[in-house]
């Protein structure tokens, strides 16, 4: 019996028009957690960010729910947003790499625990952005603001994924340093090295001592890979990234906007 289940949120268990849960899935994971499994969701951003989801999914401030959050660079325990784990980017990596985005068409993401910032804020991502979370917007050509503040990740955007593939081939003599990622069909994630969320799903399971044969991870996207590999069952939405579906235990025939969740949750857990 699975008794963990991590899910990624964007293009998995949120919607894309509207952002929001469905009421399939929402209800096949209330049915879950009466069974005893925890459904944790697993997100790139941030806890805070979030907090519209767990609304949703009434674990808001929750003692015994989770969330693993900025690609396993957090884990949170929602009452109290209790942190249980953090793994940070260090200060000067950070600033390399926020220098040499200024060469590059990108638009970058600088990530602390309670704020995300943004350089070149174009308008297409303003729009992605718009109803998932909040941001502030600079035009600082150096992180000297700052120094001294624990830096959790940095990301490029640019939604042409074979030039975010070429950036990451000219920053060879940094990314050999971090874990490197995907998301969204629109960023390169740059995290502290080891962190991921593979990492995170085992640390998770290690806290709650759940056995990773129990374990099952949800995903559409390159960032999830870890944890769909680490997984007991790795499972992709059927609008994953097409190169990441032969590396999935299960593929579901439901997109992210058709329920998905509640269609692997019925067919390993709830009908079974």
């Amino acid at each position: 019996m699975y008794r963990l289940v991590v899910s990624d949120l964007d293009e998995t268990l949120l919607r894309r028009d509207d952002k929001n849960v469905s009421p399939a899935d929402r209800e096949a994971i209330r049915a879950c957690r009466e069974r005893g499994v925890k459904f944790v969701p697993a997100s790139g951003r941030g806890c805070r960010s979030i907090a519209k989801t767990l609304r949703e999914l009434g674990v808001e401030d929750a003692a015994g729910e989770y969330v693993i959050s900025f690609n396993g660079g957090a884990i949170t325990e929602n009452r109290g947003e209790r942190l249980l784990h953090f793994a940070g980017l260090p200060f000067s990596l950070a600033e390399e790499f926020y220098r040499r985005s200024l060469q590059y068409d990108v638009c970058v993401h600088v990530y602390t625990k309670d704020t995300v910032y943004v350089y070149n804020y174009v308008e297409d991502e303003r729009r992605f952005l718009e109803g998932r979370m909040e941001v502030v917007e600079i035009s600082d050509k150096n992180l000297d603001f700052l120094r001294g503040t624990e830096i959790v990740k940095c990301l490029y955007m640019n939604t042409d994924h074979a030039y975010l593939e070429g950036i990451a081939e000219e920053l060879r003599d940094l990314t050999g340093e971090v874990d490197v990622s995907y998301s969204s069909n629109r960023y390169l994630e740059f995290n502290r090295r080891g962190v991921n969320k593979g990492a995170g799903l085992r640390r998770l399971a290690e806290i709650l001592g759940v056995d990773m044969a129990d374990t099952m991870a949800i995903g559409d996207n390159y960032n999830d890979l870890t944890m769909i590999q680490a997984a007991g069952l790795g499972v992709g939405v059927a609008n994953t990234v097409e190169a990441l579906k032969p590396q999935c235990d299960y593929v579901t025939r439901a997109t992210c906007d058709e329920s998905a969740v509640a269609e692997v949750l019925h067919k390993f857990i709830l009908d079974v």
